[in-house]
């Protein structure tokens, strides 16, 4: 059911979302993304990142990933301008746990007991599951971006408010969210994953002659290593998987994330079914790359891709082949950008292997609002150490890079 919660007033968009001159800006909420019209919310600049494409928000409500039992409740933020046309939003969670975030905060949960705060239930505005960044303050083209940014985050704090939430977490957003969050009064936080860039390199030789000699090598050997034991790789789009065979291999992505799951002693946020509804929300994004060996299929990768960015998420194997890993969630990838010359590959949260196979440390960027006072200012100085702590660490994982020193 939709709720007002508000409005407010801010200087008039100077494009088509609205007149120009002060415009009166509505605030309200949906729980669930198909009462959110989709050509509305995907209408609105998403930049690069597919991750709250309401297609996307669709597949993990109806696999039951949120709602439900999830512990991730939808509270989708709809800010509508006079005409009731959709200017802005966003995507907000309430949640009981911190699972499946990847800007860790458990030590806060733990460290709010001794200020006698109840940290749960909190607030998070993320793609759930998904530590990839993008925009999560969501503004339609041509609008104020300034006056419609106040209004979500200000839609995000009457949630907070309603339920009595500890504090509110803006995860993995843009260099631009997190100026908007800072002037609104949040704190920022930095942490970092292992990003690939592309520096327009002609083939995957052309990468390869980037790195040290010796980098250069083992990473020739462990493609040789895996090329001598397997037929290929094929890439599939989501197109394709919704022809025939597509069902069947969307069910082994589904059974190598779980076997990657029970592998690790990690949790299946996804459920069953999520694969299938997010390659035909997203047919033009979804990508799996498939492995064969012996004339079986063994293993793949799921990735999503859009002009900009080539983002993988899982992979699997139904048997273990020495290094496959990294040709099937790395390297194929890299090739993939290199040939169309996409600028960017996120593959992930953590794993200091990436750096030696061409991925760099990168910032990722949160914000974060606590209502305790007394806890505010803990997590707060808590922060202003960590930043440091992060940029020194970037600063010498860069230097231990693959690349050669004149590269930079």
């Amino acid at each position: 059911m939709a709720e007002t919660v508000g409005t407010s007033t801010g200087p008039g968009p100077t494009g088509p979302a609205g007149p120009t001159g002060p415009t009166r800006l509505g605030v309200r909420i949906e729980t669930r993304i198909g009462r959110v019209d989709a050509a509305a919310w995907d209408a609105l600049d998403h930049g690069p990142s597919p991750f709250l494409r309401h297609g996307f928000l669709r597949a993990l409500e109806e696999s039951g990933s949120t709602g439900g039992r999830s512990g991730w409740t939808p509270t989708y933020v709809l800010v509508e301008d006079a005409a009731g046309r959709l200017v802005g939003g966003t995507a907000a969670f309430v949640k009981g746990h911190s699972y499946g975030e990847y800007i860790f905060d458990w030590s806060w949960a733990s460290a709010a007991a001794r200020f006698g705060v109840e940290y749960y239930p909190k607030v998070v505005v993320a793609a759930p599951v998904t530590p990839a960044t993008g925009r999560r303050i969501l503004i339609a083209p041509g609008a104020d971006a300034d006056a419609i940014a106040g209004a979500v985050i200000a839609g995000v704090q009457a949630v907070a408010d309603e339920v009595d939430a500890s504090s509110v977490h803006w995860l993995f957003c843009t260099a631009e969210d997190e100026a908007a969050l800072v002037r609104a009064g949040l704190t920022p936080r930095t942490t970092f994953q292992f990003h690939w860039h592309n520096r327009g390199y002609a083939d995957f030789d052309g990468f390869l002659a980037a790195l040290a000699s010796r980098k250069r090598k083992q990473l020739r050997k462990e493609r040789a290593r895996v090329h001598a034991a397997i037929d290929g790789v094929r890439w599939h789009t989501g197109h394709e998987l919704a022809g025939p065979g597509g069902a069947d291999l969307l069910d082994a992505v589904d059974r190598w994330y779980r076997n990657t799951v029970d592998d690790h002693g990690g949790h299946d946020y996804l459920r069953p079914g999520f694969f299938e509804r997010v390659a035909a929300a997203l047919p033009d994004e979804t990508l799996v790359a498939e492995v064969t060996a012996g004339g079986q299929r063994v293993a793949g990768a799921l990735f999503f891709e859009t002009a900009q960015g080539l983002y993988g998420r899982y992979w699997g194997s139904d048997r273990h082949i020495d290094c496959l890993h990294f040709e099937a969630a790395y390297y194929v990838g890299i090739e993939r950008c290199i040939a169309r010359g996409t600028p960017l590959f996120e593959a992930g949260a953590q794993g200091e292997h990436k750096l030696l196979r061409g991925f760099e440390p990168s910032r990722t960027r949160s914000a974060h609002w606590i209502r305790d006072g007394r806890f505010a200012a803990a997590i707060d100085g808590f922060l202003a150490r960590e930043a440091a702590a992060v940029t020194a660490q970037m600063a010498e994982l860069a230097a231990a890079g693959p690349y050669r020193h004149e590269e930079g």
